[in-house]
């Protein structure tokens, strides 16, 4: 199970609420509605889509923040609308074995793990800041409800990690009111080539749904 800090436990701090869907949640190619209304006729603002973007991308920076071991591996995360793509920086303290030489086991399957999680949390907070109203006011201003905790994480090593950045995407399939199932795939040139996948089932905080 993942360490929230290289020699610590993980112990998450922020606190992510699950709010329904709405309508129109694409990336930041279109002008968003955010749903404030002005004076009493229910007239919604338009959000400028670069405005949009600044919001979004901070609130992932401030999720990637928040976790010790995101900075101590040096995870990095692109976002195109909602959807997240992880890179893992190579870096020589990474190597497991300098014959071949290959990354080291630990550090991909940390990677994945913390993919996984960041999906989660991403997702969670992707609604609740959407939706508008009291949630998205709480997102901006720092309030973000504690991560969903790791229940079993198994990890599946296909191939050897080559010295260089490895990526990873993860799918959600299932989330509940207490529990979610992940699976992650993590992969160097090739997508269609994984060098590691895992499947996750974590607990979600109180309130998720």
């Amino acid at each position: 199970m993942l360490s929230r800090h290289p020699q610590r436990r993980l112990r998450p701090r922020l606190r992510l609420r699950r709010r329904a869907r709405r309508a129109g949640r694409g990336g930041g190619g279109r002008l968003h509605g955010r749903g404030r209304k002005r004076g009493g006729r229910g007239v919604r603002e338009i959000e400028p889509v670069q405005v949009a973007k600044r919001r979004r991308d901070a609130a992932l920076a401030h999720l990637a923040r928040s976790v010790p071991y995101v900075r101590h591996l040096g995870v990095e995360f692109d976002r195109r609308g909602d959807e997240l793509t992880a890179r893992l920086p190579f870096d020589e303290k990474l190597i497991g074995n300098p014959r071949i030489p290959a990354l080291h086991g630990g550090a991909i399957g940390a990677f994945l793990e913390i993919t996984a999680l960041m999906e989660l949390a991403w997702a969670l907070t992707w609604e609740r800041m959407e939706g508008g109203g009291a949630g998205a006011a709480e997102i901006e201003a720092g309030r973000f409800p504690p991560w969903p905790k790791t229940i079993d994480f198994t990890i599946d090593y296909m191939r050897s990690g080559l010295p260089r950045d490895v990526y990873a995407r993860a799918r959600v399939a299932r989330m509940g009111r207490r529990y979610a199932s992940v699976h992650v795939e993590g992969w160097q040139d090739n997508r269609g080539r994984p060098i590691a996948q895992a499947t996750g089932h974590f607990l979600m905080p109180e309130g998720a749904a």
